[in-house]
């Protein structure tokens, strides 16, 4: 693992107790920064926890709360000093069928936690990041999108609208920080196998499969590794930009 340069910054993930989020944070913490953990599943956080050490934190939190986002924000500031990276991770894939079936219910809890939750993450952290060096600002905010939203899954319909979404915020918040030294990126998977696959059908899981065509679901690590170099200094003339993660499926 080649080591990325996050000595003596501090980073937040949502959906950090699991998945491509502990992923992300396992390979921050292995870079040298400092990482406060946002999961509401407060079992897994304190595992998570477990494992990275002492030096890093964690608080549960539902990101469609504002009133609890902005409290997590002024914890984890507190415990790091500073935060230089936010990673939005969390999210749920929702119910696999099609749009004339979806439930109304089931829709808007998808887009509330994809959606809502990063914009909620992404504006909570904006003035603490401006006010960084001096004034000019520093920070970098990774989104977690998917390469559904760039193709639109069937029988993923919500999914699939919340993910383009976080793109198009993406790039919104992107061009508005432009003129400081804050960077706003997004990543788009293809499937990665974790624990969201419990959420989906057998059929759902091999459609997504037959679509990539190196064969094979990605790894965490690998997304890791890309997040990480866009959680770096080095990251630096890249912002609204998209990442293909996809083994290949992406054709734009």
């Amino acid at each position: 693992m080649n080591r990325l340069d996050m000595q003596g910054r501090g980073a937040i993930v949502t959906g950090g107790a699991a998945g491509i989020g502990l992923a992300i944070a396992r390979r921050l913490a292995a870079s040298g920064a400092r990482v406060s953990l946002w999961d509401r599943d407060a079992g897994a956080l304190e595992r998570a926890l477990k494992e990275l050490g002492s030096d890093h934190h964690g608080h549960v939190v539902d990101v469609t709360d504002e009133t609890v986002v902005a409290a997590a924000r002024d914890a984890s500031i507190a415990a790091l000093g500073r935060v230089d990276a936010l990673v939005c991770s969390a999210g749920i894939t929702g119910p696999n069928t099609t749009v004339e079936n979806y439930p109304l219910a089931a829709w808007q809890q998808v887009i509330d936690i994809n959606l809502t939750g990063v914009f909620l993450c992404n504006r909570a952290l904006v003035a603490h990041m401006r006010a960084h060096d001096g004034g000019k600002g520093y920070g970098r905010i990774v989104n977690i999108a998917s390469i559904a939203g760039k193709e639109g899954n069937p029988n993923a319909s919500a999914y699939s609208a919340s993910k383009a979404a976080v793109i198009a915020l993406t790039k919104s918040l992107g061009k508005e920080l432009a003129t400081t030294g804050i960077r706003v990126n997004c990543i788009t998977p293809a499937a990665v196998k974790t624990g969201m696959f419990s959420q989906m059908t057998q059929a759902h899981i091999d459609y997504m499969l037959s679509k990539i065509p190196l064969g094979r679901f990605g790894e965490v690590d690998e997304i890791a590794a890309l997040v990480g170099w866009l959680c770096t200094e080095e990251c630096s003339f890249s912002t609204g930009a998209v990442f293909d993660l996809s083994g290949g499926r992406a054709v734009y």
